[in-house]
């Protein structure tokens, strides 16, 4: 499943959830970092209006499909891909970090939110370790001097598998830099994945999940914050699916 933008083209290219969990478990045995992003019609919206995040997508090396509309528009594209919301690869992906013997590291956030979800996760998942939290400022450039001290501490440290909850642009621009200072390390970007796990947010209950209204709960919860997001999402999709029709596999 692919997505054109300008002169750039991004390709959801771990389709399967099967898949992804083997690439994953092999990078971490080999010691060999990543950069995984979850694709969303947010995520499009910026990518139509700033090359710089295009730029920062294209670089990731896992792209998964985030969101009932992608898996849609893969469908109609005949390119089927599983529906993987970041959120929800938080415990997988950690269950991999404990049993390749690889410690984890949340970046974003606060510092409430990762001291809870870390104890959290250390309590349920039996051998993992979160050895590393950072929760930046306000105004945290991904691109600036402490974005490159937070990945020369991974480093340092060893970390395997590094969860970033720092919101789509800043999170997936600092993992397209971080790939190349901390080349070991594992980047996920997850967005509010913590907030759950730790309880600071509510997530839209299982039978709103399965009806694939789980976008319209969110926007509910904080319609001024949210609803022109989602508004702006609607508006791209009848576009996306013409798209999808055309390049039908």
């Amino acid at each position: 499943m692919q997505f054109a933008f300008r002169d750039q083209v991004i390709t959801v290219n771990r389709p399967s959830r099967a898949g992804l969990m083997a690439d994953i478990r092999q990078k971490l045995e080999a010691r060999e970092g990543f950069a995984l992003a979850t694709i969303n019609l947010d995520h499009i919206v910026k990518m139509n209006a700033s090359p710089a995040f295009t730029e920062a997508y294209a670089a990731q090396d896992l792209v998964i499909a985030d969101g009932w509309p992608i898996v849609t528009l893969s469908r109609i594209a005949r390119q089927p891909v599983d529906l993987m919301p970041g959120s929800e690869l938080i415990v997988p992906l950690c269950k991999l970090a404990a049993e390749t013997r690889r410690t984890v590291a949340f970046v974003g956030s606060t510092d409430n939110t990762l001291s809870k979800a870390a104890q959290t996760l250390m309590a349920d998942i039996p051998g993992l370790t979160v050895a590393y939290t950072h929760a930046p400022p306000m105004g945290f450039d991904p691109q600036g001097e402490a974005a490159a001290q937070i990945c020369a501490d991974l480093k340092a440290q060893g970390i395997g598998l590094c969860f970033l909850a720092l919101g789509a642009p800043k999170q997936e621009t600092f993992a397209a830099r971080a790939r190349g200072l901390a080349p070991e390390t594992g980047f996920a970007s997850i967005g509010a994945g913590l907030d759950f796990i730790a309880g600071q947010q509510r997530r839209a209950p299982l039978w709103v999940r399965k009806l694939k209204m789980e976008w319209l709960w969110r926007a509910l919860s904080s319609p001024l914050r949210l609803g022109p997001r989602y508004v702006k999402c609607l508006a791209v999709l009848p576009g996306r699916m013409l798209e999808a029709r055309r390049n039908r596999a």
